[in-house]
């Protein structure tokens, strides 16, 4: 901060977990000044953060199970954009690459030439105070971590350190060790564009690459080639920061209509975004890293996949009928809780707490987490081949 005072350069923060494969090259490219960067990275004040040890949570609110997340700002840290967007546990590819973070920053120097002008219109990129100052303060880490790592004779630095999908974690267990629902953000957090139906296309800034036909986006006139310029007056530089958006702008609740400023063919065109009531509950969080606690929680330490048409058939299981198999059940500690109860890989199961129409991994874990309590039992059937078992799953 004192650097970028000094010299009227912008910050470039960079938060990267190291032992996560997802967004290695872009990380590596990055680290190694590739020329498509080396110009603009000399025209920021760069820090790299490989640990979540002493975080602001005040002012770094990203998604947490990201691997690596950058964020552009003033040195009085107010934030010109975030790159760093994740969809799936491994590949990277559709999310984020050297080209779309380097328009990214583009757009936050371009911002920063004008930081005066546009600093109001900015206020909404920061959220709310958070649930602790730094994540070593929250319960569930108390006593394990401390604000930096042990980089002493034993060498503890590995066990010492918070990864950021732990923080993710923590801010969950926050609220069910309290008793209390765990907020829809927090449930779906960072939402994908294309939940509504906006592929964005990830060597840009923030370009639409298609729109679903019949998706609320295609509804709301969105085309392919649109690019986001603000939603609700905001200025967005990636698809991170549409994210920001669609996560409330890290408040509660999420539907309404936002005003976007789209440019087409050089024009601005304006449109409404519509967020229905419940839109972001169709995004799949089962890729999460954040979602093994989850489980932990709801399914005893399960993971599931949907019964294909095919084997669904065999067992006479309707279409629209609860049909999740246990493709993993875990064997230790707290994740093996469903394995102590009788269940075992395989088993496909067909009701659970009397429901028949759960269809998704993701629907189990966001519904349970919040319907019961840690200590209670829910019923759930079985198919274990031809037979029909009833077994009794432990909320944790």
């Amino acid at each position: 901060v004192a650097e970028a005072k000094k010299t009227g350069k912008p910050l470039l923060v960079v938060f990267r977990c190291i032992p996560c494969e997802a967004c290695a090259k872009l990380d590596e490219d990055v680290v190694t000044r590739d020329p498509i960067v080396a110009k603009m990275l000399d025209q920021f004040v760069c820090v790299r953060i490989p640990k979540g040890n002493g975080m602001d949570l005040s002012i770094f609110q990203f998604d947490y199970d990201q691997s690596w997340a950058a964020f552009m700002m003033n040195a009085d840290m107010t934030i010109y954009g975030r790159y760093g967007t994740r969809s799936h546990q491994s590949k990277s590819e559709d999310d984020v690459s050297l080209e779309g973070f380097a328009a990214a920053m583009r757009g936050a120097l371009e911002l920063h030439a004008r930081f005066p002008e546009v600093k109001k219109s900015l206020s909404a990129k920061s959220g709310r105070t958070a649930e602790v100052a730094t994540p070593e303060e929250f319960p569930s880490f108390e006593g394990k971590y401390a604000p930096t790592l042990d980089y002493g004779k034993d060498k503890k630095i590995v066990p010492t350190c918070i990864h950021c999908h732990q923080i993710g974690d923590a801010q969950r267990r926050f609220y069910r060790d309290a008793g209390k629902p765990v907020p829809e953000r927090l449930l779906f957090p960072y939402p994908n564009p294309k939940v509504l139906g906006l592929l964005m296309d990830p060597k840009s800034g923030a370009r639409v690459a298609s729109v679903v036909k019949g998706s609320s986006a295609a509804t709301d006139g969105f085309r392919a080639g649109d690019e986001i310029a603000t939603l609700g007056g905001v200025p967005i530089l990636s698809i991170a920061d549409m994210q920001w958006h669609l996560n409330a702008g890290g408040s509660d609740p999420r539907s309404g209509v936002a005003d976007a400023e789209v440019m087409r063919h050089g024009k601005a065109v304006t449109l409404k975004l519509t967020l229905t009531n419940g839109w972001s509950r169709n995004d799949d969080i089962s890729w999460r890293a954040t979602s093994w606690d989850l489980r932990r929680m709801t399914t005893g330490g399960m993971l599931f996949e949907r019964l294909p048409a095919d084997e669904r058939k065999k067992l006479g299981i309707k279409e629209g009928a609860m049909a999740l198999r246990a493709k993993h059940v875990g064997q230790y500690g707290a994740h093996a809780a469903a394995k102590n109860a009788g269940f075992k890989q395989g088993d496909v199961v067909v009701s659970v707490n009397g429901r028949t129409d759960v269809m998704t991994e993701t629907e189990w874990m966001t519904w349970l987490v919040n319907a019961k309590k840690p200590g209670d039992k829910v019923p759930v059937t079985v198919r274990r081949g031809a037979e029909k078992i009833e077994l009794t799953l432990p909320m944790q």
